[in-house]
């Protein structure tokens, strides 16, 4: 018996690896920090649990509707229209986390040998989601002097005529970077200009660090970029719920009934009470988001301030999400004792092993030279996190 190429390509993902490193370390009693996990540290509010427990007092534990329960796509169309963009509930389809609505809308659009445009840092599971889904990644390396962001003449220079789709992230994972409204605009341009699909990741839209800068959806700049874009979104990172995995999907009708029609052939509906949870979060939670927000900017300053005070690292100010990438390439060709550091992941594993910190070598994200921190975390990690780096950039360099 001989497994698909599909099964013997895709990787597991490096930071659920590290996550699984972290805990063999916790278990043998070692003082970890772990700067790995994109997951808040804060628990589900208070208001989103008691939701659940009612629903299942309820006995609200049948199938419901693939797409979604009423109420709930509902509540996204009112949570996307203060986003500025204008959906019914029939063009959003439930899912079990975004990265379930990535993979429905990639199998919706791609035919085998189709290109997607992936500019990198990246967050790590789209290239295996497109590999999965019969498409090509191809990958635009960004530059770190123009804040990481996918500049037009490099979106030309990938375009092929297998190009089939384009893939946006803002706020981005791994940088925290922010697109503006003129840079979505031309990139939304571009996309209609050669016929492309935009699958526009808006998972951190909830996190963005300033009152002069608001989310844009590229979806949101004209029917004609909207009719092509497929908006993700979900609960997991602005309301902690990790867990209990609902993320959507909102597009053209079109669209949307074929990733309706695959979810219900893959999964059905997303799990019944926690749709009824998703309700809460969305109606009841607003204050527990933006004192989350609060929180994950007070830790971003500190953080962002030590790393700029540390000889030898730096990096830009993250506009939005909970990571900071830092750029360690002064430190690449460099001896520690008999080891010759070489690439960021050797900086990494010396963190892991010597310091007890665990970060997310750039490697990870289709780039070279960093690190990212995730600040997902407590003050009290944080600062001793930081500490450890310090202290073996001091001890070494």
């Amino acid at each position: 018996m001989k497994l698909s190429k599909i099964a013997e390509t895709v990787c597991p993902s490096p930071t659920l690896s590290m996550a699984s490193r972290v805990q063999e370390k916790r278990a043998q009693g070692v003082d970890i920090v772990d700067f790995s996990a994109g997951e808040p540290d804060f628990n589900t509010p208070d208001c989103v649990k008691e939701a659940a427990v009612q629903a299942l007092e309820n006995n609200f534990t049948h199938y419901t509707p693939y797409a979604g329960i009423e109420e709930l796509r509902s509540a996204f169309a009112k949570y996307l229209a203060d986003l500025g963009l204008e959906y019914s509930s029939s063009q959003i389809v439930v899912s079990n986390g975004s990265k379930h609505a990535l993979k429905n809308a990639f199998t919706a659009i791609l035919d085998y040998g189709d290109e997607v445009i992936v500019p990198a840092p990246y967050w790590n599971s789209y290239i295996d989601i497109i590999n999965m889904c019969g498409g090509v990644p191809v990958v635009v390396k960004t530059k770190k002097s123009n804040g990481f962001r996918v500049q037009l003449d490099q979106l030309c220079e990938a375009l092929t005529k297998k190009t089939k789709a384009i893939i946006i992230n803002s706020p981005n994972n791994p940088t925290g970077m922010v697109y503006s409204a003129e840079e979505l605009a031309e990139i939304g341009k571009f996309a209609v200009d050669n016929d492309l699909f935009i699958i526009s990741d808006e998972i951190y839209s909830r996190l963005i660090y300033s009152k002069k800068l608001k989310h844009v959806s590229i979806a949101s700049l004209g029917e004609d970029i909207k009719k092509r874009t497929v908006v993700i979104g979900g609960l997991s990172k602005s309301h902690a719920m990790t867990g209990w995995r609902v993320g959507f999907s909102a597009s053209d009708t079109e669209l949307a009934e074929a990733i309706g029609r695959i979810q219900s052939n893959s999964t059905s509906n997303v799990n019944s009470i926690a749709q009824k949870a998703a309700v809460a979060a969305l109606e009841l939670a607003e204050e527990d988001a933006n004192a989350m927000l609060k929180q994950f900017e007070h830790r971003r300053d500190y953080i962002a301030q030590r790393i700029s005070d540390i000889p030898f690292l730096s990096s830009l100010l993250p506009k939005g999400a909970f990571y900071i990438f830092v750029d360690v390439s002064k430190l690449i060709g460099e001896n520690i004792g008999e080891r010759r550091i070489e690439t960021a992941a050797d900086v990494a594993d010396i963190l892991f092993e010597k310091y007890n910190v665990a970060v997310v070598p750039s490697d990870a994200f289709g780039y070279e030279d960093h690190i990212r921190i995730s600040y997902a975390t407590g003050m009290r990690e944080i600062v001793e996190g930081v500490n450890r780096i310090e202290r073996f950039v001091k001890d070494n360099f």
